[in-house]
């Protein structure tokens, strides 16, 4: 109906999304398979319903448009260009699209540029995270998109299993998108067969192949997880891809693991600390542009022994280049395995708004190793406790 209304105003060079809107999960397969087409475009008006989910679907596009190229239309105190047409006639249709102004200039923002934001901050308060499906995990920790998470831990303490159970979760959850830029976890095969099990939470067998089952979590898998190959990672380009697959797959998290074998070729400096900056300041520049949360696996450079001869926990100062890990870092992780106990644990080393965890506080875990999943200790079960955003 609203495309009638434009034609009605004489306005035919419009298109409608062929499902609507729909709040928290936007299903945007349709753009994967005309994006060719709006790439290189001058300029896309969004002239979208003003309701939350029409809202949700304008953000959604900017991100895998462009800004550059956006211009908004704005209703008023209607609805839709329908709602607007009957209203107010044709002519006043046609002059809202005349109007549209353009999204507002990268890098700069005025007050009126986030008032909504800010009203809904007066009202509600703190936003909260986004959370991995994890209960006693999520009482601890949580997260906003355009940040970046750094995971460390010493070797074979199950970080990068870890952070598969986040994407798994972001994805149960809010139907987040993850790329990998993982040569750590080649094959890909493998990798895959690691999200095919916490996805299907259990071992497929060779008699499962063929099944519903079968077919429905492979092409779950295939569908919301992809893999970067590349015979040299280099950490520009892994940027420019992750770019193309938030255009082209709307990925909402990248996955860099390790960050020591995802070099920064084009930075020429010697000293490790400055090294370690414009490393990170690049996927800060990156998780902002494309709304993407980047979760980043970084190895201890070195490991200390206690007096009883156990592996000291490492912090984010381990990592080569430390001090600047924990400064650029807005969280950090630690995923850290004792053996004796056969237990794993995440501790947040960091996080960077109170409202979104506690620095400090440790959730525990059994790995079940059929589906590689973590199964939180029943000792570790809190209830009725307030959310960090909710205190």
């Amino acid at each position: 109906m609203d495309v009638l209304a434009f034609h009605e105003a004489g306005i035919k060079n419009v298109i409608s999304v062929p499902n609507g809107a729909t709040l928290n999960s936007n299903n945007l397969d349709y753009l994967d398979n005309c994006i060719d087409y709006l790439d290189g475009k001058e300029k896309i008006i969004l002239a979208v319903d003003a309701d939350e989910p029409g809202q949700a679907l304008k953000q959604e596009f900017i991100r895998r448009l462009g800004a550059e190229v956006c211009y908004l239309v704005d209703f008023g105190n209607v609805k839709d260009a329908n709602d607007f047409l009957l209203h107010y006639g044709p002519e006043e249709l046609r002059n809202v699209i005349t109007y549209a102004s353009q999204v507002p200039l990268e890098g700069v923002s005025t007050l009126r540029d986030v008032e909504g934001e800010l009203l809904d901050f007066v009202h509600n308060g703190f936003k909260p995270g986004f959370q991995v499906g994890l209960d006693n995990f999520d009482k601890i920790f949580s997260t906003y998109t355009s940040q970046f998470i750094t995971v460390t831990g010493i070797p074979s303490s199950g970080k990068s299993d870890f952070v598969d159970q986040m994407c798994i979760g972001y994805n149960k959850n809010y139907g987040w998108k993850t790329a990998y830029a993982s040569p750590e976890n080649k094959p890909n095969y493998l990798h895959a067969h690691k999200l095919m099990r916490k996805t299907w939470e259990g071992m497929p067998t060779k008699a499962d192949v063929g099944t519903s089952k079968w077919k429905q979590v492979t092409d779950h898998v295939n569908d919301n997880y992809f893999f970067i190959d590349m015979d040299r990672y280099t950490l520009d380009e892994v940027l420019t891809k992750g770019g193309e697959l938030v255009k082209r797959k709307g990925i909402k998290c990248l996955v860099i693991d390790p960050y020591n074998k995802v070099r920064d070729t084009n930075c020429k400096t010697e000293d490790v600390n400055r090294y370690t900056m414009e490393y990170l300041t690049k996927i800060e520049v990156f998780a902002k542009k494309f709304d993407v949360l980047v979760i980043v696996v970084a190895h201890p450079t070195k490991m200390y022994k206690d007096k009883d001869g156990k592996i000291e926990e490492p912090t984010m100062y381990n990592i080569k280049g430390g001090g600047e890990w924990y400064d650029a870092s807005y969280h950090g992780l630690l995923v850290h395995r004792d053996y004796e106990a056969k237990t794993v644990k995440a501790k947040v080393l960091k996080v960077k708004f109170q409202n979104l965890g506690e620095n400090g506080a440790e959730a525990h875990f059994n790995w079940e190793p059929k589906s590689g999943s973590y199964i939180p200790l029943a000792t570790d079960t809190i209830q009725n406790e307030p959310m960090p955003w909710e205190k």
